[in-house]
């Protein structure tokens, strides 16, 4: 392991020296790659210099032993030896895990979608819940939220939902929100009071930054129209909403949520960009899908994910068989139980494939 930290070493003081190089300072892509792949690996370094310490003083520990003939200072090396030995193994096995590759997109911010899927209106209003959910984790967070574009449910709630979440590290905790989500209860419209099953599907994207994607603008046709509000009334007479279509996929993106025509365009700029990106993005994730059980949601987006029981209070996450019964707690944003859970499983099938 000294070896292959060694190694990374002597790759970090390189990617230092080469940042304060004139000519890589001129190449804005080149360095900001650079310095990504400097701050990923300073947390490794660190552990690298308490590790290779921890071995020198276990050594110096030892030495004592073999030499010292007082027996108090023999008492205090064997106490200190085996206090740096069960240090030396927890560190170990910390590294391991820090030594496996992370996802490159996992520090990015996110693009969040949530639609309603089958259910008619109830289907909507579960996805505005979910909505409500994520939003108060957010703040909790201390993340920015920003709303890109949306369709009202007619009963309330959303048929579809896009926004833009920037914090630190917000695709590497929410990536395994992807999946379709599947909500137990009475619906309001339900005059019986029989239970219904319906469900929202949610995507979760790793924000494209402009060094991912090359756009051509003169690839992109852009439309104006009028934003609209609650109920479909037009909230400005003014043509500040914009449609962007990408020619050569045909993909389209919409945003209206800003008065200025300028910063709604940004916006759609955003989310294109990671459309685009999300079509190489998607091979990739096929790829590890089919060995990550945690996983599979964000490779697989008609997987059924979690089911939301209203009479049972339960919550259960079918990839991990997590379940609470706290669902009041859980739909005011208290998530990071679960998302724990689920980083803790994907962890231990990366070691196993590492090891493997």
């Amino acid at each position: 392991m000294l070896d292959k930290l060694e190694a990374i070493n002597v790759r970090f003081v390189d990617i230092e020296k080469q940042m304060n190089e004139p000519d890589v300072m001129q190449d804005m892509k080149r360095y900001v790659k650079l310095n990504k792949d400097y701050k990923d690996l300073l947390p490794l370094i660190a552990a690298y210099k308490e590790y290779k310490t921890t071995i020198e003083n276990i050594e110096n520990a030892k030495q004592v032993l073999a030499t010292e003939k007082d027996e108090e200072f023999r008492e205090m090396a064997k106490e200190e030896l085996s206090n740096l030995s069960e240090k030396k193994t927890t560190m170990e096995e910390d590294i391991r895990l820090m030594l496996i590759p992370a996802d490159p997109q996992d520090s990015k911010n996110a693009i969040f979608e949530i639609r309603a899927g089958t259910g008619g209106d109830e289907a909507s209003i579960f996805a505005g819940d979910l909505y409500r959910m994520y939003i108060r984790f957010f703040e909790k967070k201390g993340w920015k939220v920003e709303i890109v574009d949306f369709t009202d449910g007619t009963s309330g709630g959303y048929k579809e939902i896009v926004i833009n979440v920037s914090g630190e590290g917000v695709y590497g905790q929410m990536k395994y929100e992807s999946g379709v989500h599947r909500v137990q209860r009475v619906p309001q419209t339900e005059t019986q009071g029989r239970v219904h099953t319906s469900a929202a599907s949610v995507v979760v994207l790793p924000e494209a930054e402009e060094f991912d994607v090359e756009l051509k603008m003169s690839d992109i046709r852009k439309d104006t129209f009028c934003s609209s509000g609650p109920g479909g009334q037009s909230v400005n007479t003014t043509y500040s909403a914009i449609r962007l279509t990408h020619i050569p996929t045909g993909i389209v993106v919409s945003c209206q949520d800003q008065k200025s025509q300028i910063k709604n365009f940004d916006k759609a700029m955003v989310v294109l960009r990671t459309r685009l990106f999300e079509l190489e993005y998607n091979k990739y994730l096929d790829e590890i899908s089919s060995k990550r059980k945690t996983m599979v949601s964000t490779g697989d987006r008609s997987a059924k994910i979690r089911t939301y029981n209203y009479p049972q209070s339960r919550v259960t996450d079918h990839r991990i068989n997590y379940t609470m019964y706290n669902l009041a707690a859980f739909m005011d944003g208290d998530l990071q139980d679960i998302l724990d859970a689920l980083q803790l499983a994907e962890n231990a099938e990366r070691l196993k494939e590492a090891v493997g």
